[in-house]
């Protein structure tokens, strides 16, 4: 009687287990094996990573691939969505079921599940949706999740800043580029709309990537030139979102190279300059990359190089004509002539001027004395003899 009672719990313990074991089946099928060890059964393609705006839609771009010979197209496909990974003790929670019996967030599977297409709407997003999650499709006997592909939803309070591009790489004058401001489009039904301080009409676009998520964008074709240097360019996106909207904005600031621009010289001390004193000439130039500077002067051989920076200073000993030339990459402009005047040196001056003086009275003596007559010299024509009389008491 003992044994018959020690056979009849073991027997009854066995009945349990292989209860237990059907009812997790029953109720999880296929998501243990495939969340296991084993080599899953079924893989999506869809970004590892999504990030949506609270009180916005999401789109999730969903493509799935098995090469288990019992799933079949034809028969009734169901795609599952289900938040955290199965394990033994702990299963997934799943969120829909296309065949109708669950939709906790109101998702809608806008794919072709018989073209293995799993494209994805989530309405209405909340920040406690932030969760992995997993798909899994059951097409009769054929039950698989993709727990090798987990898809990370990360619902944001606040918007996305949109980015600015401009083509190109270095910008320099005259050059034709394309500014784009771009932004991230969780949800392609209610795009973001974008701002900038270009072209108002700008067009917006909607784009799809590769990977199937969409981008918003604007786009304006322009000429640079060296007033665009420094210019702000700033754009903004407005999300539309459950109660309003929700706005971020970017700046960026353009950097353009020109050629040298309102190139000038000038003469320090103006005006006439002493020979023998110093003078400063210095040229000046608007461009970017900076500009170098080449002093110049005209002669009657053609202009010859007398030096090179900014500021030439030297010691003047004939007055000329002057300019100078700024270069960069871009290009070089030539400055207007600037005339350096001289004036003498003043001692230099009253002794060339006491000379003359000098031969002048000399001069003046010899042509009194010419004309003063003998006492024996009495013709019509010289001086009387009185005049020269006083002429020759002076001395002279």
């Amino acid at each position: 009687m003992k044994m018959d009672d020690q056979s009849l719990m073991a027997a009854l313990s066995e009945n349990v287990l292989t209860v237990n074991m059907l009812l997790i089946v029953f109720f999880l099928p296929g998501v243990l094996a495939d969340c296991g060890d084993l080599k899953p059964a079924l893989f999506i393609t869809t970004p590892k990573k999504i990030e949506a705006l609270n009180g916005s839609c999401l789109h999730i771009p969903c493509s799935f691939n098995t090469k288990e010979k019992s799933f079949n197209s034809s028969r009734t496909i169901y795609g599952i969505w289900m938040k955290h990974k199965a394990s033994f003790g702990n299963p997934a929670s799943s969120i829909f079921n296309s065949s109708g019996s669950v939709n906790t967030y109101s998702l809608n599977i806008t794919g072709n599940l018989r073209e293995k297409n799993c494209i994805t709407l989530f309405p209405d997003l909340k920040t406690n949706y932030t969760d992995k999650y997993f798909f899994r499709v059951e097409n009769g006997p054929f039950r698989a999740t993709a727990c090798a592909d987990p898809l990370q939803i990360t619902v944001k309070d606040s918007p996305w800043s949109p980015s600015i591009n401009i083509s190109g790489g270095d910008l320099k004058e005259h050059q034709s580029v394309t500014i784009t401001c771009s932004a991230l489009t969780p949800c392609p039904h209610s795009p973001p709309e974008l701002t900038w301080n270009l072209q108002q009409d700008s067009h917006r676009q909607t784009e799809k990537n590769t990977d199937g998520t969409f981008t918003t964008k604007i786009q304006e074709n322009i000429t640079l030139s060296d007033t665009h240097d420094g210019y702000n360019i700033r754009c903004s996106a407005r999300y539309p979102v459950n109660g309003g909207n929700k706005t971020a904005e970017t700046a960026v600031t353009l950097s353009v190279s020109y050629a040298p621009r309102n190139t000038s010289a000038s003469i320090s001390p103006s005006g006439l300059v002493s020979a023998g004193s110093w003078v400063e000439l210095n040229c000046s130039s608007r461009a970017k990359p900076p500009a170098s500077f080449t002093w110049f002067r005209n002669s009657k051989h053609g202009a010859i190089n007398v030096s090179v920076g900014q500021v030439y200073s030297f010691n003047v000993t004939e007055g000329g004509e002057f300019y100078c030339v700024a270069t960069n990459d871009l290009a070089n402009e030539t400055s207007s002539v600037i005339l350096l005047n001289t004036k003498g040196n003043p001692v230099f001056v009253a002794i060339v001027v006491g000379v003359i003086w000098f031969i002048c009275l000399v001069l003046s003596v010899w042509y009194f004395k010419s004309k003063c007559p003998t006492p024996q010299q009495t013709r019509v024509g010289y001086f009387s003899s009185s005049v020269c009389s006083k002429f020759l008491s002076a001395g002279l």
